[in-house]
């Protein structure tokens, strides 16, 4: 059956050249080609972007009256569009009361269950709500953990009050805050703190509350250990930035709450028992044993929302997901997990006729979950929704009704249309996708030979079990596993840390202002080689500095926060997203100003540059892949992949003896991957050791030594299942990993 098509005419956002294209509805569309072929561009920057923007059309006017309009995407026509619903590997925010339970509505039919059978009976739902003065933990208000201030970091007892004592930002010499603690008359503000007696000691960091005169006004005198607890401490710590984040890191520890044991709950939530386990019990469970548990239970009063947990709980154990459990806070899960969560919230919809888009949603996951996680797309399609999936794997390519494959190369490379229809004609089509789809594997004939040893020992981190491991030196070695089986908690956990770089895909901590030219360092010699071209201080071709365009100080982009909505960034009209002043930009170096260099991909401006204190750094970006990335991409919208390639640009300049890399194919065609593999093979031959968890079965094949963990995930992992070369592991029958390697090579 037809039902008509989206049909996008004359896309040219970011590289899209022009692009023209009818992707069918109620089909199963994946999205390939080349890393930075245009994928993206065409499905989030394009696609998704309208549907959004004419949903933003359909709030009342009142509302439109406190909100920028998105931008229009650069596209000729779009039409045929349904909304759309963008899942993609964004963090799922860094509030610590958001856990898997609650960001799933998991944990509210949990509450539900428990208020309507649980004994003792003790009330309604909200009794069980650590978000509710109600249910939470009067010590640590829910939030399950309270902290431990380490006062060395907090003040210099080698200093007065009047010399700076307090370090802790906000709380330096004349502040208002510490206008408190001086005019307070407990200290003498010129006396060293080492001197101070027990009581003074006492009253500057414990002392009881008190009113005091500061500036001439009856203020109440709070101590610091106390005033620090209540302003920061019990704030979630990841959505702090800079100094203030750094500064708690520095001060705080955070330790399980002793009054509720880490479950956020009060003693009258747990003392109603269901099956003998309190709700915090239940929601500590890992989730394949929970669903358990709820299978076993049965009551007319609640059945319906039995039948809807146990879906629920069914589809995370599809998904790859079953080792979490509900009490895990959301800051804490990866891209991959974040976006297989996020669609968990969308299989039980009800919803039809929506267009689904999914951003890679198999990073990481092992093969053996990937054909699961094809399933659930096709059920969402079969729902009578569109699915848009970007994805590089061919395992999810054959599950897709269509394939539209991008290119031919990246950048300005790319951006056109190199194939579309189904998977037999991609195999022949000669681009760069089909050569690489039946490509031989072939596992690595001679090995290398270790020169040392990490040994770990008796590892019980997380669902390790005791385990005890020689990790070799001078070889590229493969840590693999299904999701949950303890690859991340035996590598990033346990290894010893001397010698040893670890480069992940975690964010890049800096401001809005950053993008890979300043995170790398090479504007600093692009900025002064403009000055001295132009004869004018390097200051002014700084985005931070003198040469900022006065409207968006720099950044390009005017951003609007909306508290009961996603804020919105549009382009700076006075500087037009350039950034700069128009003095800036009549400064030119070989024909190009400072604009136009940060719009250049990497690949562009090796072309451009031939100064000796740029060029290294950019071989390196371009020798892990990111040619095709530009200068002054903001860096947020970097994928975890690619921010993991280029703190390793970076990383590779120093001397560091050993490598850890989590899933550095994440993101990465396979035309990209062996280009990878290639790199990580130069730099053991250099005389480094890599150490990388890894699920690409191209990668395990090249590695000189593989430690394969399982045999599942949560509690039926955290074992070594082999050890050994990638030839002996395609043959242990045991190995999730070597049964599907052994498909490979066949």
């Amino acid at each position: 059956m037809v039902f008509g098509s989206i049909e996008v005419r004359g896309a040219r956002e970011n590289n899209l050249q022009g692009v023209s294209i009818d992707i069918p509805k109620r089909k199963l569309t994946v999205f390939t080609g080349v890393s930075g072929s245009g994928k993206s561009s065409l499905v989030f920057g394009t696609v998704a972007a309208e549907s959004r923007r004419l949903i933003d059309e359909t709030y009342p006017a009142f509302l439109q009256g406190f909100m920028p309009s998105r931008p229009r995407p650069d596209v000729d026509t779009l039409s045929n569009l349904s909304a759309a619903i963008v899942v993609d590997q964004e963090p799922m925010g860094a509030n610590a009361r958001s856990t898997v339970g609650t960001a799933t509505d998991a944990y509210t039919m949990l509450r539900v269950i428990w208020s309507r059978l649980g004994q003792p009976y003790i009330g309604g739902s909200n009794l069980f709500s650590f978000n509710d003065p109600q249910g939470m933990c009067g010590s640590c208000e829910g939030l399950g953990r309270v902290s431990a201030i380490d006062t060395e970091a907090l003040v210099d007892r080698g200093k007065s009050l009047a010399d700076g004592a307090i370090t802790f930002p906000n709380f330096g010499v004349g502040t208002w805050y510490w206008k408190v603690y001086a005019d307070s008359g407990l200290f003498d503000v010129d006396k060293p703190l080492a001197d101070y007696t027990d009581t003074e000691w006492h009253d500057l960091m414990y002392g009881a509350e008190r009113k005091v005169v500061s500036g001439g006004i009856n203020v109440t005198y709070e101590s610091l250990v106390p005033k620090i607890t209540r302003l920061y401490l019990v704030k979630d710590v990841e959505s702090m930035k800079g100094a203030m984040r750094a500064a708690v890191d520095r001060l705080a520890t955070f330790t399980s709450c002793p009054a509720c044991g880490g479950t956020r709950l009060n003693d009258r939530a747990r003392s109603s028992l269901v099956k003998g386990k309190h709700i915090g019990e239940a929601a500590a469970m890992q989730l394949t044993d929970l669903a358990e548990l709820v299978s076993d239970l049965a009551d007319p009063q609640v059945q319906p929302i039995l039948d809807g947990l146990g879906d629920l709980l069914s589809t995370f154990e599809q998904i790859g997901l079953g080792y979490l459990s509900l009490d895990r806070e959301s800051s804490s899960l990866s891209g991959g997990e974040a976006q297989r969560t996020k669609m968990v919230r969308h299989m039980g919809s009800a919803l039809t006729d929506m267009t689904y888009v999914f951003d890679e949603p198999t990073i990481g996951l092992h093969p053996h979950d990937v054909r699961q996680m094809n399933a659930l797309l096709r059920r969402l399609r079969d729902k009578g929704n569109t699915v848009l999936v970007v994805e590089h794997k061919p395992e999810v390519m054959t599950a897709a009704d269509h394939l539209v494959d991008m290119g031919p190369g990246a950048g300005t490379h790319g951006g056109t249309v190199v194939y579309q229809g189904d998977l037999a004609g991609l195999r022949t089509s000669g681009t760069a996708t089909g050569k690489h789809l039946d490509q031989a594997v072939t596992v690595k004939q001679t090995p290398r030979t270790p020169t040392g040893v990490l040994r770990i020992e008796h590892a019980t981190l997380h669902n390790l079990q005791d385990v005890s491991v020689d990790v070799p030196l001078g070889v590229l070695v493969a840590v693999t596993g299904v999701a949950g089986s303890g690859k991340s908690s035996l590598i990033h956990g346990c290894l010893p840390r001397d010698g040893v770089t670890f480069v992940d895909q975690s964010a890049i901590r800096g401001s809005r202002r950053s993008n890979p030219a300043t995170y790398t360092g090479i504007l600093e010699p692009i900025r002064k080689q403009y000055a001295r071209a132009n004869g004018v201080k390097p200051a002014l071709f700084s985005a931070n500095s003198a040469g900022a365009c006065p409207e968006c100080k720099g950044v390009g982009l005017i951003y609007t926060d909306l508290a009961f909505m996603a804020g919105v960034a549009s382009p700076c009209e006075a500087c037009g997203g350039k950034r700069f002043t128009d003095e800036v930009l009549g400064y030119t170096l070989r024909g190009k100003n400072i604009a136009d260099v940060l719009t250049m991909s990497v690949e562009e401006a090796l072309g451009f540059f031939t100064e000796k204190s740029v060029l290294p750094m950019l071989s390196r970006l371009f020798d892990v892949g990111l040619h095709y990335i530009s200068l002054g991409q903001h860096l947020n919208t970097l994928s975890g992949g690619e921010r993991q390639r280029l703190k390793l640009a970076i990383e590779m300049g120093g001397d560091t003896p050993a490598f850890v890399l989590d899933e550095p194919t994440a993101g990465l065609h396979m035309q990209d991957v062996d280009n990878l593999a290639g790199l990580l093979d130069r730099l053991v031959d250099s005389g480094r050791s890599v150490i990388v968890v890894e699920h690409n079965l191209s990668v395990v094949a090249r590695a000189d030594w593989v430690i394969d963990m399982g045999p599942g995930g949560g509690h039926d992992g955290g074992r070594v299942v082999f050890e050994g070369t990638p030839a002996d592991l395609a043959r242990e029958e045991r190995s999730l990993t070597g049964r599907h390697l052994a498909e490979l090579l066949a």
